[in-house]
């Protein structure tokens, strides 16, 4: 466990950092109702809509964590020419977001509708494309991140699969020579050899090597490291807490939630305050711990959620 007056040390030194967040950028959009009959059109529920929730998220969310935290974030990705992309941008700089962000006007910008009532979802509706993100598209976005890239003291790369994560970014990304903590989608591992940590959860970890869920995670964890070439790796466990793996050491972190009642976000909470406080000068373990009481707390939010550096602080107190 780590102590007050050391956690202390770490979260104080938060404003003082900056970091990139680059990734898929995402609008989430909550419908909230109630249920008080079915269609007689088709045996489903009618939803009566009371109320619209607007809120940041896939990489967005991450940035609204690190802000929460009082760093200093810029994120970077791409939107489309519409009115949402209007909409996440005046969003992102309300929130103390800097936004370096690319227009593309041959996709929409990315939304996710989630039709809820009685504090249950219903129903997700997503508007993509999941075409191919054009090479000019992605210069234009390193040209942005180059601009601002020597003063950072850490990237978090927030891969959602939606197509910003490309191998001619990782390689620009992996030459700057920065802390690089990604949080990964399966299907592009390839693309994260020799960066500094990655944080999958116990699925996204076995989907990235393959392997069936009776195979040992130790095993999964170190096949893992071997194949990115990386020395630290921490897998997210749920109920069952976190896996840090440093070199050759296998450190079980158990879980801190009190209540669980959505486990939305909770990953982009885990890496943002892990990458906080390793630039803050925390160790692994450190910061690895501290990334997990936040994950326990927000999941006790219903949708997507963040935790404060104070929140944080009183949660080292009940533990």
């Amino acid at each position: 466990m780590i102590d007050y007056s050391r956690a202390k040390e770490i979260i104080s030194k938060f404003p003082e950092k900056k970091i990139l967040v680059v990734g898929d950028l995402i609008l989430d959009k909550y419908l909230w109702g109630e249920v008080e009959r079915i269609s007689p059109e088709a045996p489903v529920p009618v939803v009566d809509i009371k109320e619209e929730i607007l809120k940041l998220g896939g990489a967005c969310n991450v940035a609204w964590n690190i802000s929460k935290l009082d760093g200093e974030v810029y994120i970077a990705g791409v939107i489309g020419g519409d009115e949402n992309g209007r909409i996440l941008k005046e969003m992102l700089e309300r929130n103390n977001i800097k936004p370096l962000v690319v227009v593309d006007t041959q996709r929409p910008t990315i939304e996710k509708t989630r039709v809820l009532a009685v504090s249950q979802q219903l129903l997700r509706i997503d508007r993509e494309s999941r075409k191919r993100i054009d090479d000019k598209i992605i210069n234009n976005l390193i040209q942005s991140i180059d601009q601002i890239i020597s003063s950072i003291d850490g990237i978090i790369i927030s891969d959602y699969g939606k197509g910003v994560i490309t191998k001619k970014l990782m390689d620009y990304i992996l030459a700057t020579g920065k802390y690089v903590f990604v949080d990964p989608k399966p299907e592009n591992f390839e693309l994260y050899k020799n960066i500094t940590i990655m944080t999958p959860n116990k699925k996204e970890a076995y989907q990235c090597v393959k392997r069936d869920k009776d195979y040992p995670i130790e095993e999964v964890g170190k096949e893992i490291m071997e194949r990115l070439g990386i020395n630290q790796l921490l897998i997210t466990l749920g109920s069952e807490g976190m896996a840090l793996f440093e070199n050759e050491s296998i450190t079980k972190i158990p879980a801190k939630a009190k209540k669980v009642f959505d486990v939305t976000g909770a990953g982009d909470t885990v890496i943002s305050v892990l990458t906080l406080s390793k630039v803050s000068g925390g160790n692994w373990l450190e910061s690895a711990i501290l990334s997990n009481l936040a994950g326990g707390y927000v999941v006790g939010e219903i949708g997507t959620a963040a935790i404060t550096g104070e929140e944080l602080l009183s949660l080292i107190k009940k533990f």
